[in-house]
């Protein structure tokens, strides 16, 4: 039995998306492909992109259980991040680092392309990003995070508390570090727009999931509700799914992290706030809050993770009620002259993480391809990954394909339950408590 995403509806980014223009199409009766895709969000949307470019003759379908952008992909923070990771920013080895820099920055150019090539209105914008610390533990987190920018050779400056607070309008952070090669978007604006510019021989079939797999002379069949699809190759950009198909399992560990924010701010608010607009700032401590004032003059706060082995099942209307009280406060304390602004959304989104932080990508099995555990920076992974690993299914060579299988390899195996979800939910207790001062 396959467990099917189980997402909250009432994820900001989507639900202020206008309506669609194009009708959903859904699988029915009996589909042959050369390419089949599971999951259009980030590495499904690019890999199909990239094998159209590859093989302009070929039939390629990408099929999702949801509409494009409701799911993980339309659901994060909003940020395209071209750093290494903060765990592998730590690594002993340095070229691994400049791989995952150069990988990471040719995602940032190939979705800017697709932005300006479509016009996909999604608050695309050079922004750049900030690291900011609250107080002592996390000034002491930015002096490791300087001291690793140093090693990479990246550039960076320091931004003092009143500099800061010209910008995000709040002295509630004491210092910052602000790195100028991110950028800010409209995740599901992003998605969606990217789904309605395929090539023309890419069949996107939404609404549409894929209760079994199976081999069948050859070829792999995936049975939907109400029709199949038989092809030679399959490719998974299924992130913590990819598990439910049989594979990688133990080694992934599906995490949902939370976000609320406001409603657009009045002009008078924005008076109040006297900060800019379009900018983002992520915890100096990686448990701290994500911050961001997004170009439409929305506030949005992000913390809060939980361990969800059965994905949204694992959150109760109480539980999502208890996290936007929890943002709440924490917006109170940045901006308690903004105290009459309400939350319109508070929402969730889950994502893959390995214990040793390890990204997997290549051949699953005859003819299954994956890209699998972004480790929560999946914007720009997803988009190169996606992308690489159409590359690898026709054969094609590339040095970023030969820097993606440097990077990468098998996420390590997770104990067994239930030691699994109490070391877990330890953690994050941990994590939590010990970023309380950040938060």
């Amino acid at each position: 039995m396959i467990a099917l995403p189980n997402d909250d509806k009432s994820c900001g980014w989507y639900d202020v998306l206008p309506m669609r223009t194009k009708p959903v199409q859904k699988l029915t009766g009996t589909q042959q492909a050369d390419y089949a895709i599971i999951g259009a969000g980030f590495a499904g949307l690019a890999a199909a992109r990239r094998l159209s470019e590859l093989k302009p003759n070929a039939r390629i379908i990408l099929v999702d259980a949801q509409c494009v952008a409701e799911g993980a992909s339309g659901r994060n923070s909003g940020f395209v991040i071209d750093l290494p990771h903060k765990f592998s920013l730590e690594h002993p080895d340095p070229a691994l680092k400049q791989k995952l820099l150069s990988l990471n920055r040719s995602a940032i150019a190939q979705l800017q392309g697709l932005v300006d090539k479509f016009h996909i209105d999604c608050q695309w914008s050079a922004a750049g990003k900030y690291q900011g610390a609250v107080g002592e533990l996390g000034e002491t987190h930015l002096a490791h995070f300087e001291h690793l920018m140093k090693d990479l050779g990246e550039e960076y400056r320091w931004v003092e508390k009143a500099e800061l607070k010209k910008v995000i309008g709040t002295d509630y952070y004491s210092r910052a570090i602000f790195t100028p090669n991110s950028y800010l978007m409209q995740p599901a604006a992003l998605v969606r727009g990217m789904g309605e510019n395929l090539p023309e021989n890419v069949e996107l079939l939404e609404q549409s999931p894929i209760r079994s797999l199976q081999k069948q002379n050859g070829q792999w069949l995936l049975q939907g509700d109400n029709g199949s699809i038989i092809s030679p190759k399959l490719l998974l950009g299924t992130s913590i799914f990819t598990k439910e198909f049989g594979y990688l399992k133990n080694r992934l560990l599906p995490v949902m992290t939370f976000a609320s924010w406001t409603r657009p701010l009045t002009d008078q608010e924005m008076k109040v706030y006297n900060g800019e607009q379009d900018w983002g700032l992520t915890p100096a401590h990686h448990a701290g809050t994500t911050l961001r004032m997004t170009a439409d003059r929305r506030i949005l706060i992000r913390n809060t993770y939980k361990h969800v082995p059965k994905y949204g099942a694992n959150v109760s209307d109480y539980a999502r009620q208890q996290i936007h009280n929890e943002h709440r406060k924490a917006f109170l304390n940045r901006y308690p002259d903004l105290a009459d602004v309400p939350f319109t959304h508070t929402w969730g989104g889950v994502y893959a993480i390995s214990r040793n932080f390890t990204n997997f990508f290549g051949e699953l099995d005859e003819g299954v391809y994956a890209s699998a555990c972004d480790n929560g920076v999946g914007a720009a992974w997803g988009t190169i990954s996606g992308t690489l690993l159409a590359d690898l299914v026709v054969g094609a060579d590339s040095q970023a394909l030969r820097d993606i299988r440097y990077v990468t390899g098998m996420p390590s195996l997770n104990p067994p339950e239930p030691f699994l979800g109490m070391g877990v939910k330890f953690r994050i207790a941990l994590a939590k408590w010990q970023s309380k001062s950040e938060l």
